[in-house]
């Protein structure tokens, strides 16, 4: 029986109308490197091959009887890909707003929980007679990493070559009802013992952290960010943009300074924001924090869960106007940060989510968004930055050449905006998903990345 862990099953309890928990990509392909050329019906019929032995693709959630414990996965025995790939076209002229228009609307509607959790629009009519095709994964499925890992299972080195990987469709039994209820029955009587060995490594965190906050060494604080326009109750209206950075420029800089390229690429986006909230007169005296997710993949010694990550908060200096004391205020943040995030423990998230309830984590959530909460109490964080390594090398995707690859991280009530990057062939795609209420234009945000970018390259190489 394939149980979800509780961190994959909290992203299902965290969704609302308004709070869709699905994470999306936009990929733009270059048609013309297809063995015999584009076709819809050839592009579905190797999506279609090549997810066939790939369980993530073929499997479904099963609630368990009264929702007394977390769902299982099971196989779909009615997949259906035309249910999950789908063919559209932009209007004339088929350029950049039009798809991210197109993106935003398809960002904002729902998966479908009675089928596999994913969707691929095949968007024909993009300028120079590219393809795009924008994709959608529910968070329980994936994070990061492993949704760019799962590119590999669909993509190639050369147009004609097989996929990188190779799937397994190994799909575990199907329980009965009674079966799932006993199981999750023997799950909560386990929980109290589970509880008692969390607390005392957990309180001993506790202590630690104080100490790291009396001695300045500490991560970023949650509910001391400033509040700003995109801090509130959210909508499930979506807007999307996306922009191209240089990676040989991020390592110039990192190089030139010392720093990492994570650290680079948090002071391109503090950049970013201080220019765009104060030309909109609304730029705080204090500085903007972030949540960034980390990867924990590699210290993990959990074998369940499709997520595995943790978190930190990062300041990203929005108070610092010079553009080489930004990044040297946030490369020691950093360090510091990573300190305190290394003390933790790697699985110390998914732990403690085990005992999320089904019933009424779902309902609070609810309640918190009706109540309109995240405007009553003190701002958590601003947004989320998500830095993803990508390919190092170009990929195809069906055989077309993959031009660019933007990845979308999902928005949350307190925190409208979600900046996720990854480094591409060479560039660093940065895509952007808002709440059309909280950032009605994406775009006069996310073309800034390039323009704090090249400052931070002269002012690195002066």
């Amino acid at each position: 029986m394939d149980r979800l862990s509780g961190l994959d099953a909290s992203f299902l309890y965290l969704e609302t109308p308004e709070q869709l928990m699905h994470v999306c990509a936009v990929l733009v392909l270059d048609v013309g490197t297809m063995p015999g050329g584009y076709s819809f019906d050839s592009m579905r019929a190797i999506i279609d091959e090549r997810s066939r032995d790939v369980a993530v693709f073929r499997r479904k959630i099963k609630r368990v009887p009264l929702r007394i414990d977390h769902p299982v996965w099971v196989e779909d025995d009615h997949f259906d890909i035309d249910r999950h790939v789908h063919r559209m076209a932009l209007p004339a002229p088929g350029g950049y707003q039009e798809l991210v228009e197109l993106a935003g609307h398809l960002a904002g509607q729902p998966l479908d929980r009675g089928r596999p959790l994913w969707q691929m629009y095949v968007i024909e009519g993009y300028a120079d007679g590219k393809v795009a095709i924008f994709t959608k994964m529910h968070h329980a499925t994936v994070d990061g990493v492993s949704g760019a890992n799962l590119i590999s299972h669909l993509c190639s080195l050369e147009p004609d070559a097989p996929p990188l990987a190779v799937g397994d469709r190994s799909f575990p039994r199907k329980p009965g009802d009674l079966e799932l209820i006993g199981r999750s029955l023997l799950s909560s009587v386990a929980k109290p013992v589970l509880a008692a060995k969390l607390l005392q490594p957990s309180a001993r965190l506790v202590t630690r952290t104080v100490g790291r906050a009396r001695s300045g060494t500490a991560m970023a604080a949650p509910f001391t960010a400033p509040r700003t326009s995109f801090n509130g109750t959210i909508t499930g209206h979506r807007t999307v943009g996306y922009a191209d950075m240089s990676l040989e420029d991020v390592k110039t800089v990192r190089k030139a300074t010392g720093s990492t390229v994570n650290d680079v690429v948090l002071t391109v986006a503090g950049g970013a924001l201080r220019s765009y909230l104060d030309d909109r007169r609304e730029l705080p005296e204090t500085t903007l924090t972030a949540t960034v997710p980390v990867s924990v993949r590699d210290r993990s010694v959990r074998v369940e869960g499709a997520n595995k990550v943790s978190a930190l908060f990062a300041k990203l200096g929005t108070d610092i106007d010079d553009p080489i004391e930004r990044l040297a205020a946030i490369s020691e943040a950093n360090r510091h940060a990573k300190e305190h995030h290394d003390a933790i423990g790697a699985d110390t998230l998914q732990d403690w989510a085990q005992f999320a309830a089904p019933r009424t984590f779902g309902l609070a959530m609810r309640a918190y968004a009706g109540l309109r909460l995240a405007e009553r109490h003190p701002v958590v964080h601003n947004l989320v930055i998500s830095n993803v390594p990508g390919p190092p090398v170009s990929l195809y995707f069906g055989g077309a050449r993959i031009d660019a690859l933007y990845p979308l991280g999902p928005v949350f009530h307190g925190a409208g905006i979600n900046v996720t990057v990854m480094s591409h062939a060479g560039d660093i795609n940065v895509g952007v998903m808002a709440c059309r209420e909280s950032m009605p234009d994406v775009a006069d945000f996310v073309n800034r990345f390039p323009h704090a970018l090249e400052a931070l390259r002269s002012a690195a190489l002066r």
